[in-house]
């Protein structure tokens, strides 16, 4: 293990908990009054509404004012990005297909078959494909993030942890909100819901989301120039929910879709000067030089129903099922290589070969169904259990299309086309128990056996460096791979007094088996085992200070055995699965809340996360044109074009994971005449990333620090609250390099600018 140095954001942590425990400490001798009281923060992590002070899960939730700051600017659920301890997200794809790592586990796996080990709940349905997970955030009650492994209560492929939303449900109030924000590049955002009762049973609630951004990048390759021809999107969603409520008896019907029409993320070329990471002096984030940007197209829809049917059973249980649909549809096309054809030694926008290609889902459905049965007992002894049921049909295209001259009558025309056809069927049995041993000590036990099994087949049909009898290339291959694992769990929480508890938890869990096809550059269909962690974390719980701070620290080890990796890019535009012999992190987690003054508050939270791959013999291959600066110890291979570069990985940290994550939050509010103004500021830190299984300098994405405020004023009029304001996201306009397409030169994304904008929102009752 490496030694932790005393960092400068060491040295600032410490100074800021002292110096806040300090303060609040003079505070309370001179006032112990507890009218104004950090709020308790309910989480449903375990399936059952509790208070997240008492239970022995690394848990971390964002409502309120955070959620409403972090996800305004039309921003989409990357707005999550080290906005929590230990949660990173990222995409190549941009507003659709996030990746989340949890304590420095995730997937950079780009296929739409990617498998990863953080799952996404939403409404207690759970989100397989990536696709489903980039559903926009609105009408939302909380955002839950667990950490450590989640395999008992939800299942299948949470090794690293789960992100849980829970959106706002009907009730028999009138009750809704309106808010219209209109910012930088004429981007409009636009959120409201309604919800009344419709009889003295039924209640409805509608919500609603229509963001629109104008194309802004400029295309500047010689033969192609267009303005205004990236950079825009426009997205619409809604939910609809009925809840029916008798005496002993509910029942919430959910539906919602999504529609989004706009561009993918822009890759540009070349962007990182040769054997560092600086971003290169010509750089113009709103400029191009692609010779296919004019192809540029991103349209996702995804929609879904799901039904919650709840039986109150004697007061003493509770029956719940579960029935929920899924289906996703996407098609994105985009210039990957950034630049357009020439020599990129003398001219710094240009590309050995063009990359020019796309990848749908023209058909998937997912279908589960839950069925479990909770005790509601007043003695010492409760517990959970039920069976679960899941299957997905997914189809996936890819194509690859003719880059050439601007007078090229073949520019853009398809060239190439594979496919890919798989059905996953899991079931599983679960139970959980929880136990008082004393007034002072609860221990929890839990167990879940599930099978997973997969039938795939990938077929190319039309292969794209073949141009004369392309049959005599093509060709079908498919695989069956299928496990059943017993997931376990086992904690505690002893309640040192009535403010503190301290927990413990041993985990296990599991994911299964990963298959990987996108066989249209490089035909290989690869199966990655399944893999399985052990886990141990322990923490403390505290409400401090007469209730005015509040402090929450986890500590955790844990090792996997047979972690599923991808190893993306290098000869070519693919990817291939691969399982690691061990990998081992820990790290810490620090979650405060502080009320330093009846007018302030604030909240500072940082994670620290290592992670080591342990295998002697891994080997990835390396970047395609042989243009990046590998430091890991190389070797060469023969290969399809020409040797290959492969890089030995044993030792490395996984890819998308940064060490430090750190986030502090303050806002101050003020009585002004009959209404309140308010000023708001967050900041969220995250340290340097590799993106990559392999270390090289022009693949380190350099730390990243982003700030925002929002100021604005609250009142009241009739029944009605109504709210303007003004925020700026990315306030320093840092740009860094924040992902990398390897297989040609060193193409790059950089994270988005400064954002100004104003909005008007009202809520009603």
């Amino acid at each position: 293990m490496k030694a932790m140095k005393k960092t400068t954001l060491a040295v600032l942590i410490n100074t800021a908990l002292f110096s806040a425990a300090g303060y609040a400490a003079d505070a309370q001798v001179q006032d112990q009054a507890k009218a104004n009281q950090l709020e308790v923060i309910s989480v449903t992590a375990r399936k059952r509404v509790e208070n997240a002070q008492e239970i022995p899960v690394s848990v971390s939730a964002l409502q309120g004012d955070n959620l409403e700051a972090y996800s305004s600017a039309g921003m989409d659920i990357r707005f999550m990005n080290a906005k929590i301890p230990s949660l990173a997200v990222e995409s190549s794809f941009g507003r659709s297909f996030p990746r989340f790592y949890v304590r420095g586990l995730g997937n950079t796996d780009f296929d739409l078959n990617a498998s990863q080990p953080v799952s996404l709940v939403v409404d207690e349905v759970v989100q397989e494909n990536p696709i489903l997970k980039g559903f926009p955030v609105f009408d939302m009650e909380r955002v839950e993030v667990l950490r450590g492994p989640q395999g008992t209560l939800f299942g299948r492929n949470t090794p690293a942890g789960l992100v849980k939303f829970d959106s706002v449900k009907p009730s028999e109030d009138t009750s809704g909100y309106a808010a219209l924000s209109y910012g930088t590049l004429g981007a409009i955002d636009f959120e409201g819901a309604v919800g009344t009762a419709l009889t003295d049973n039924l209640s409805m609630r509608i919500s609603g989301l229509h963001q629109e951004k104008d194309d802004y990048i400029d295309n500047r390759a010689e033969g192609f120039e267009q303005d205004d021809v990236l950079g825009g999107y426009e997205e619409n969603a809604t939910r609809i929910q009925f809840l029916y409520e008798a005496d002993d008896f509910s029942a919430l019907l959910n539906y919602h879709w999504r529609d989004l029409d706009g561009t993918p993320i822009v890759f540009h070329t070349n962007i990182a000067k040769p054997g560092t990471n600086e971003i290169r002096d010509d750089f113009d984030a709103d400029v191009v030089y692609q010779d296919a940007a004019e192809f540029a197209t991103q349209q996702v829809t995804t929609q879904g129903a799901n039904l919650k049917l709840e039986w109150d059973l004697s007061d003493t249980h509770t029956l719940t099922s579960i029935s929920a649909w899924e289906s996703a549809e996407i098609y994105s096309r985009a210039d990957v290589d950034g630049g357009y054809l020439g020599n990129p030694i003398e001219d710094s926008y240009a590309v050995w070969w063009g990359a020019q290609s796309a990848d749908a889902i023209p058909d998937h459905n997912q279908y589960t169904q839950e069925l479990r049965l909770s005790s509601n007992l007043n003695g010492p002894l409760n517990y959970q259990t039920g069976v679960f049921y899941y299957y997905e049909d997914l189809i996936i295209d890819s194509y690859d299309f003719v880059t050439s001259t601007a007078d090229d009558v073949n520019h853009g025309a398809q060239n190439g086309y594979s496919t890919q056809d798989q059905e996953t069927t899991a079931y599983a049995v679960f139970g959980s128990v929880d136990y008082d041993v004393s007034e002072d000590l609860s221990m929890t036990v839990g167990v879940r056996y599930s099978h997973d099994e997969k039938d795939f087949t990938a077929k190319l049909i039309d292969n794209p460096f073949s141009d004369t009898d392309k049959e005599e290339t093509n060709f079908t291959e498919s695989a069956n791979p299928s496990d059943s694992h017993v997931s376990w769990d086992v904690s505690g929480v002893y309640k040192l007094n009535d403010d503190v508890n301290v927990f413990a938890r041993l985990a296990n869990s599991f994911r299964a088996p990963s298959v990987q096809g996108r066989i249209l550059y490089d035909q290989n269909v690869s199966v990655a085992d399944s893999e399985t962690t052990n886990s141990f974390e322990t923490g403390i719980k505290s409400d401090v200070l007469d209730g005015r701070g509040r402090v929450n620290a986890t500590v955790y080890y844990f090792v996997m055995n047979d972690q599923q990796l991808t190893a993306v890019g290098g000869e070519s535009n693919s990817n291939t699965l691969l399982n690691a012999d061990k990998t081992v992190g820990y790290g810490f987690e620090l979650d405060t809340q502080w009320i330093l003054t009846d007018e302030i508050n604030a909240s500072f939270n940082v994670s620290y996360n290592s992670t080591e791959i342990q295998d002697d013999g891994l080997e990835v291959a390396t970047c395609g044109s042989g243009t990046c600066t590998v430091t890991d110890p190389t070797n060469q291979v023969p290969g399809a074009f020409g040797p290959v570069t492969m890089a030995n990985i044993d030792g490395n940290s996984l890819p998308n994971s940064p060490e430090w994550i750190a986030n502090f939050t303050l806002r101050y509010a003020t009585e002004i005449a009959d209404g309140e103004f308010f000023a708001y500021t967050d900041w969220s830190y995250r340290s340097d990333i590799n993106f990559f299984l392999y270390r090289a300098e022009e693949f380190n994405g350099k730390a990243l620090l982003e700030g925002g405020i929002r100021t604005g004023y609250n009142w009241e009029s009739g029944n009605n609250e109504y709210q303007v304001s003004a925020f700026v996201r990315n306030l320093t306009d840092e740009q860094v390099i924040i992902g990398g397409v390897d297989f040609n030169n060193n193409s790059g994304m950089v994270n988005e600018p400064r954002y100004i904008g104003a909005e008007f929102k009202v809520n009603f009752f």
